[in-house]
């Protein structure tokens, strides 16, 4: 009896000395596990991702360990906190920066829904000028939560097809949005 267990592979096909699967897996393996988030924290809800930063939650396990404050240079889109009107145009430019693929996890009472200030002034979701792909509840949500949305953002982005961006489907939501 051996004290190792033996794991299953993936879905793919093996014979001694190779292992083949489909690109689409690979792919979503390598881009699963090196996503650079770009933070977008306007209040509180930064506070709490700046813990998860911290050595107790350590976001930087799930392969994160660089947060990128360039556009260009990130792929998912983290916007926190509360965003007013007149910040919207500034996060659909963040948004239209990014290369493909690109991802948006909001984070927060304040960027789902506008949280407590339904007010004239107050953005109620950041999903009126970005499309939104997992939605993190709380206010401010504690780090956990956070690291659960980023894991729902991995799980998303591992199964993703990478025909998906180019479906008809894919370019009518951006539409929606006036992105081109």
């Amino acid at each position: 009896m051996s004290k190792y267990n033996i794991v299953e592979p993936p879905d793919g096909y093996s014979a001694p000395g190779f292992f083949a699967t489909t690109l689409d897996r690979v792919v979503g393996l390598a881009r699963k596990n090196s996503i650079w988030p770009l933070p977008f924290a306007t209040s509180c809800c930064g506070i709490e991702f700046m813990a998860t930063m911290g050595a107790n939650y350590d976001l930087a396990r799930f392969g994160s360990e660089r947060l990128s404050f360039s556009p260009r240079q990130a792929d998912l889109l983290m916007v926190m906190g509360t965003i007013a009107k007149k910040m919207g145009p500034i996060v659909h430019q963040v948004y239209e920066q990014m290369a493909e693929p690109r991802w948006v996890l909001s984070v927060g009472a304040c960027a789902s829904s506008g949280g407590i200030f339904d007010t004239y002034s107050v953005l109620q979701g950041i999903d009126r000028v970005v499309p939104v792909d997992v939605y993190v509840p709380g206010c401010p949500p504690r780090p956990e939560q956070i690291l659960d949305g980023f894991m729902k953002i991995q799980e998303l982005v591992g199964n993703e097809s990478l025909r998906r961006r180019y479906s008809p489907e894919y370019r009518e939501l951006l539409g929606k949005y006036g992105i081109k």
